[in-house]
């Protein structure tokens, strides 16, 4: 059979099936295939709310993107080239994201009449045979029926077994669709499966059968080839947001000396900091998985009042429940991270949903004058960075640090450039270990330049103190209940927290000139759409720049300069407009939102519209 090979620069795939499907392995896999090459890319998985909707029902899908390329990647793409379904309601729900003239490999055994109604088709209508998929290059295959022939070798497993493997043809088949090696799947089987034999050896043979399946059909007349992205040279790996969160807080901890203590309790989509995390006690970090998120935080700040790290993560509503020992960390004025994996709300809302709608709770969702520095991650590989610098400025500073991630930052993924260990800024850790000349006796709220009061471990002859949730009477510590020093001392912990911005980069601009006509600013996961927008604006001649906020509060000291240097303001954010609020009271700039709040993220495609209009 001749088939020509294509080369192509972008190519985007949605793999969509039941949750139990195994689509979100099938996209880490094919996902760690294309790292592996050297090939740029970025995911999204995209998971049911329900721990487990029934099956075949639009609820139950359960989705994985993943944009590779050649060129420099930003984000998972506006829309697909390739979609699997696995079943009828997989293909109802990701239809509308597929390119006009795109491929669909569908399963035939998720089209049966069951699947059809649990999707909410009308009675005999099915979308393989009504006409309706006519503009899109259909490719049936009956996955389930050749699964179970490439396991028949196999009696001890059952027929559940059986079909568990299905998403392993289908990725055998996407590798040889885009002429890719097995070996490392085969190698990830070897690591899961090693210790049963049956069960190992019948998925490789699944990912084999898939393989052969598009080597010995008609199906595809071409095979595809991305070729390498041209990125800086050094030591790559795939890594999700949770995941460079993690080892951005064990740098930290040995950068430091200190150790990390996270208290947490399990909230999507936070928990697999506590998962990760609990895998590195040999570097001395020490996890506890608390009753309720007010213990996980108290424990946290103890933690840090006994010397170490103190770190809490959690999403929207334990952040609510966290608030009051928030406040307590903020009077005491000790170290403390404060994560927060965003999702949509109020209340339970969509857990495993992107959102960025926290931003006004981590600036003032606290009980009286309670300031906060807080800083944001924009991309998988920038929680590491920014999950550093909010150690930095926590130990530095005394102050609790609130560190903004969200979902789609969380569990997607991109290439990530390993650090070296020069690579990374010093965190210098000053405990208090005796008087001062001048100080007959300790005053814990004695403060230095950067208006932060000392660290005295408890136990430290000659330091002892007292802490407390009252307020405190300024540089001795004491209880006091005087007015005049209760302004001061709110003044004087806002103040604290503004110097911070003498302490930290000035704003850079991300993409374009310095002046002109549309100003793009935007903080967290809206990196990436923003830039690959204002990147084509640019290249079309448009005065369009982006600026991207990793200091939200404060604020960069020239962002003020920046954004009067610019005719129009844009800000898109994944909420119904909280930045943009910030950005007014605080600039008296006439910015204005982009708001989307659908649990899913902004589009390229939909900012260069929205800018367009702006010009």
């Amino acid at each position: 059979m001749n088939r020509k090979e294509e080369t192509l620069q972008n190519v985007v795939i949605k793999f969509a099936g039941d949750s139990g499907d195994g689509m979100q392995l099938t996209g880490q896999q094919f996902t760690n295939n294309t790292a592996l090459l050297g090939i740029d890319l970025a995911t999204f998985p995209d998971f049911p709310a329900e721990i487990r909707a029934p099956i075949g029902t639009l609820p139950g899908v359960s989705g994985f993107q993943l944009h590779f390329s050649s060129n420099k990647v930003f984000t998972p793409g506006d829309i697909a080239d390739v979609l699997v379904a696995m079943n009828a309601a997989a293909l109802k729900v990701n239809l509308k994201a597929l390119k006009p003239g795109g491929k669909i490999i569908v399963n035939l055994e998720g089209f049966d009449a069951k699947n059809l109604r649990l999707a909410n088709y009308a009675d005999g209508i099915n979308p393989l045979e009504d006409g309706s998929l006519d503009n899109y290059e259909v490719i049936r295959i009956d996955v389930t029926k050749l699964t179970r022939e490439a396991v028949k070798d196999f009696p001890e497993l059952g027929n559940k077994e059986r079909d568990r493997a299905k998403n392993m043809f289908v990725l055998g088949y996407i590798y040889w669709m885009y002429n890719r090696s097995l070996e490392n799947t085969i190698e990830f089987l070897k690591e899961k499966f090693g210790k049963k034999p049956a069960i190992l050896e019948s998925n490789i043979k699944v990912l084999q059968a898939g393989y052969n399946y598009g080597d010995t059909t008609e199906t595809f007349t071409t095979r595809y080839k991305v070729e390498k992205a041209k990125m800086k040279p050094g030591l790559y790996r795939s890594i999700m947001g949770n995941q460079a969160l993690s080892l951005g807080l064990i740098a930290a901890g040995e950068k430091s000396g200190l150790e990390v203590f996270l208290g947490a309790y399990p909230i999507t989509p936070a928990s697999d900091i506590l998962h990760e995390l609990s895998k590195y006690k040999s570097f001395g970090i020490k996890t506890f998985q608390a009753e309720d998120e007010i213990a996980a935080i108290a424990a946290a700040i103890g933690a840090s009042y006994g010397g170490a790290l103190g770190v809490t993560a959690t999403s929207g509503p334990g952040m609510a429940l966290k608030t009051e020992a928030m406040g307590l960390a903020v009077m005491l004025e000790i170290p403390l991270v404060i994560i927060n994996i965003q999702r949509g709300g109020p209340s339970t809302g969509l857990p495993t949903k992107t959102e960025q709608s926290d931003l006004l709770q981590a600036y003032y969702g606290r009980n009286g004058e309670c300031p906060m520095p807080v800083i944001a991650a924009a991309t998988p590989s920038d929680c590491f960075d920014a999950v550093y610098e909010a150690v930095r400025i926590s130990i530095q500073h005394m102050t609790p640090v609130t560190l903004l991630s969200d979902g789609y930052i969380a569990n997607g993924a991109e290439p990530w450039k390993f650090p070296t260990t020069s690579d990374l800024s010093p965190i210098t850790v000053n405990f208090k270990k005796e008087l001062a000349e001048d100080e007959p006796k300790f005053q814990p709220y004695r403060r230095d330049v950067k208006l932060a009061r000392s660290w005295a471990i408890p136990g430290t002859p000659g330091l002892e103190h007292r802490i407390g949730g009252l307020e405190k009477q300024d540089v001795t510590g004491n209880i006091n209940y005087e007015p005049e020093n209760h302004q001061h001392m709110v003044n004087i912990r806002q103040a604290k927290v503004d110097k911070i911005a003498d302490h930290i980069p000035l704003q850079k601009i991300e993409v374009g000139a310095e002046k002109g006509k549309v100003l793009v600013i935007g903080w967290g996961s809206t990196y990436g759409a923003i830039k690959s927008a204002v990147l084509q604006l640019e290249a079309e001649g448009q005065a369009v720049s982006h600026v991207h906020l990793r200091y939200v509060r404060p604020f960069p000291k020239n962002l003020g300069d920046i954004l009067k240097n610019f005719e129009k303001v844009l800000v898109p954010e994944i909420n119904n407009g909280q930045l943009v609020k910030i950005l007014r009271d605080q600039y008296l700039v006439d910015a204005k939102p982009y708001n989307k709040v659908m649990g899913i993220p902004i589009t390229k495609g939909e900012l260069v519209d929205v800018i367009k209009k702006m010009l």
